[in-house]
């Protein structure tokens, strides 16, 4: 069960709908909330501040680079205390992290002690992205010791989550997360398998509706057995309007694209809801 949770907030607009799904979540499951922000140590100590000051024939460096900390923490703070500020007041308040550090590491770290953690698809450097999915977020959803919920851009409550199953270990541990979170949010679930082989793809979804039944839940068994598996869940994702899918970071395929299963990669880059990571 989930019973704490960590939001990564850095002041974009990626990262306030993923506040809002925080949010959302620790009020459904009376849960633990912890929002934390990271002063990236890249922006304060990378080249381009070293060449600027040797440039320009600074010698204090240190000062300059000490005022841009101070500057980043005080934004930081204010980023905090407004998503403080946003939560009902008759809740409980978030607990607040201001830290500094590389970013997916201090997530990761501070993931060890929470549930889950939540973080927008893209941060507050998107427009400097050559992908569709964030640098940080790349690297939180391979260092995280903890399942990674993905928000997309705008907020909607989950009311009809999908699960990506392919009989695979990993997908069967997602399974089981998905169950317990769908039960305590009072959804139902459709479990959806791409496979070539009909009978093989039905006995997958046997297994899952079998593993299931015992949590009462509405559950809908998909098989489609035609197309490439990433694009085809991401495409059922938009024909029938899921707007949760949970999916392992790794299937069957040997194919391994950015230390995520190709399947995940490209499903995390496309699907049009948030995206619940196991790895």
């Amino acid at each position: 069960m989930i019973k704490s949770i960590l939001v990564g907030l850095d002041g974009s607009e990626h990262a306030h709908t993923a506040g809002e799904y925080a949010r959302w979540l620790s009020d459904k499951l009376a849960a633990r909330l912890v929002a934390l922000h990271v002063v990236d140590l890249a922006s304060i100590e990378g080249t381009f501040f070293h060449d600027v000051s040797g440039s320009l024939g600074f010698e204090p460096y240190l000062d300059l680079s000490s005022k841009i900390r101070d500057a980043l923490k005080e934004r930081g703070d204010l980023i905090l205390e407004n998503f403080r500020n946003e939560r009902d007041p008759e809740k409980p308040a978030a607990e607040l992290v201001n830290t500094i550090g590389i970013v997916a590491n201090e997530i990761a770290e501070h993931a060890r002690v929470v549930d889950l953690v939540i973080i927008g698809h893209r941060g507050v450097n998107e427009k400097y992205s050559t992908g569709l999915l964030g640098s940080n977020a790349e690297s939180i959803t391979r260092k995280s010791p903890k399942p990674v919920f993905i928000t997309p851009q705008e907020f909607r409550p989950c009311t009809k989550p999908l699960l990506a199953y392919d009989g695979s270990a990993k997908a069967a541990a997602v399974m089981h997360q998905a169950a317990e979170l769908c039960v305590q949010l009072g959804t139902g679930l459709t479990v959806l398998t791409v496979n070539s082989d009909e009978s093989r793809g039905r006995a997958i979804l046997d297994e899952a509706g079998k593993y299931l039944k015992p949590y009462n839940l509405e559950v809908s068994l998909e098989l489609q057995r035609t197309g490439n598996a990433p694009e085809r869940i991401a495409n059922f994702i938009r024909e029938r309007g899921h707007d949760l899918l949970f999916i392992g970071a790794y299937g069957h395929s040997r194919i391994i694209e950015m230390v995520l299963g190709s399947t995940t990669e490209y499903v995390l880059r496309n699907a049009e809801c948030p995206v619940y990571l196991h790895r």
